[in-house]
């Protein structure tokens, strides 16, 4: 914790950005599928292309399931990361005013 409790600070709000970005993500992966729905060959313009949207959905369907929850336990992490990092800060801060208050009563 070398730094100002400024900079700490400034850390602490960063890692909770990240949480909130990670969560963010997690949630646009949630409710997408395939990019193409809804469009056809009149918009699409191919039924290659078509075809190809359709099977970036089922495997997208398949993998997505797990990799919204590696999201949602990295964001967590990241969150718990933020809240020990900022609870280690008070309790520092409290044992360094204890210390202050006693030296300045033994002095």
């Amino acid at each position: 914790m070398g730094g100002s409790e400024g900079q700490l600070q400034a850390d602490l709000d960063r890692i909770q950005e990240c949480a909130d970005a990670i969560l963010t993500i997690h949630d646009s992966f949630s409710n997408s599928a395939n990019p193409a729905e809804g469009y056809g060959m009149s918009e699409i313009g191919s039924s290659r292309v078509l075809d190809a949207f359709d099977e970036f959905e089922s495997n997208w369907s398949i993998r997505r399931e797990k990799l919204t929850k590696e999201l949602e336990d990295l964001g967590g992490i990241v969150a718990g990361a933020a809240e020990l990092y900022e609870a280690i800060d008070h309790e520092l801060a409290e044992a360094l005013r204890e210390h202050d208050a006693q030296y300045e009563e033994a002095s």
